[in-house]
């Protein structure tokens, strides 16, 4: 590639940078970044970690900002109660999300892993901080780590892994808060382990992940586990803007050299754009997998064009088509086509939220329970009910038989239902003979409390074969 301007896109592809010629682990030693687009990534993840360690405590409505508990399936977003009935919009959403994600990346690339995920903001912006802060910058930290296990390398490594270990104690119990509430945490962090023995053995276990992840793992989370770097070939096309290197200006690679007129292009092949790369790759092989838009490579390849005298954007945000044809971003079709199903979607989603119930029942007949004959005469069916309240306030409920003619007599004291809660029961339904379809009739219960109507429920009934 060095001598010729075009693209070799597949001679890259062969290898990756965290693996060796012998298939052995390649531990990346990452030169500490500085910059323009590094201070502002700075900026972006204090507010992104402030609200991340914020969120548990923010309360909207009465209700936690954000709560995910999949044990009780209970979830609350942006102060919204969901509930196991409301999966459906759950779905949808994550849908439109994902629609969402294809557009951004078509657009935009991989400007999410760089600037926004949560493994890198803590990976780049927390933990290699620290590890600069105790052992040194990339020189000293693979000098350390050649070194024997004397008592500065015991000090220094045993310090940046008791701090990772504590960073990882408090991610895990954030991750807990989301996952159980703030009010279950305070438990867990007052009482003895005994008492909590559950979500105790979880933040522990939690709390080993995210350090084996950050202390050992690091950047193969995104090369090896994360599935979004290989979707990036499918979703990028060759208009999306991403880091690239401009290899029109850059070619061919020529070093400075005192006294000797340069013939080739602006790239002085310093290869710093390696060095500072967290997963390893040279940015001049053109878009790959591990590449997560960091911007430490714009930051370094600019502060070396100052150096030397030349403009600056050899290496900056750009789409292949900027480069090699010089034509300015413009939306393409695919892009209009992905707008629109995102537009759609979610205004069919803000449509379903906006309409949604806040109460919800569900009455189904008690499984294995035949249908009998009262004295009367009537035709009676055994019925359980669950009502699902999805508001912060307490109220009875009765159920009324709208159709066909007939009653509804509850077992047990009429269904007073509490706050975000779920009251069950029982009741029997009795209908005229005369009044039945057959063997199977559809009827129609509403659920009320007072003078409002709060549900409208349709169910089968079963009666004698006429």
């Amino acid at each position: 590639m060095a001598n010729n301007p075009e693209f070799d896109y597949e001679a890259f592809r062969d290898t990756i940078g965290t693996v060796d010629e012998e298939g052995k682990r390649n531990w990346i030693y990452p030169k500490k970044p500085k910059g323009r687009f590094h201070n502002k990534r700075i900026i972006v993840s204090i507010v992104l970690l402030t609200l991340l360690f914020l969120g548990p405590f923010l309360r909207w409505n009465g209700e936690p900002m954000f709560l995910f508990n999949f044990l009780e399936r209970k979830f609350i977003v942006f102060g919204v109660v969901f509930w196991p009935q409301d999966f459906h919009l759950f779905a949808f959403a994550m849908l439109s999300f994902m629609v969402f994600v294809v557009l951004f990346t078509v657009i935009f690339g991989r400007l999410w892993c760089g600037w926004a995920c949560p493994q890198t903001i803590f990976m780049e912006m927390v933990f290699r901080k620290i590890e600069y802060w105790i052992e040194g910058d990339r020189a000293k930290q693979q000098k350390l780590n050649r070194s024997p296990w004397n008592k500065d390398k015991i000090v220094k490594k045993g310090a940046k892994w008791l701090i990772f270990y504590a960073i990882s104690f408090l991610i895990a119990n954030t991750l807990m808060a989301y996952l159980v509430g703030i009010d279950e945490l305070s438990k867990l962090v007052t009482h003895a382990p005994a008492e909590n023995w559950g979500k105790f053995v979880g933040v522990v276990v939690f709390s080993w992940i995210f350090f084996f992840i950050f202390a050992w793992f690091r950047e193969q989370a995104c090369i090896v586990v994360c599935p979004y770097g290989r979707l990036q070939s499918v979703m990028l096309g060759k208009d999306s803007l991403v880091v690239a290197y401009d290899f029109i200006r850059g070619e061919k690679r020529e070093r400075v050299r005192k006294n000797k007129e340069r013939e080739g292009g602006d790239c002085i092949d310093c290869s710093l754009c390696v060095q500072v790369c967290p997963t390893g790759i040279d940015i001049r092989n053109g878009t790959q997998m591990e590449c997560v838009n960091c911007t430490a490579c714009i930051d370094v390849c600019d502060d070396v064009m100052d150096k030397v005298g030349f403009e600056r954007g050899l290496i900056r945000y750009a789409s292949y088509n900027g480069i090699s044809e010089k034509k300015p971003f413009k939306i393409t079709a695919r892009i209009i086509a992905y707008s629109i199903v995102l537009v759609g979607m979610l205004s069919v989603l803000t449509y379903s939220l906006a309409s949604r119930s806040d109460v919800e029942t569900t009455l189904l007949r008690t499984p294995g329970v035949l249908f009998q004959k009262t004295d009367d005469g009537k035709i009676s069916n055994l019925y359980n009910f669950q009502v699902v309240n999805k508001t912060s306030n307490s109220f009875p409920v009765e159920f009324r038989l709208v159709e066909p003619e007939g009653e509804i007599q509850l077992i047990g004291t009429p269904p007073d239902v509490k706050p975000r809660d779920i009251s069950k029961g029982a009741c029997l339904i009795k209908i005229s003979r005369e009044n039945l379809d057959g063997s199977k009739t559809s009827i129609t219960v509403e659920v009320w409390s007072g003078d409002k109507r709060l549900d409208v429920i349709k169910t089968n009934f079963m009666g004698p074969i006429n």
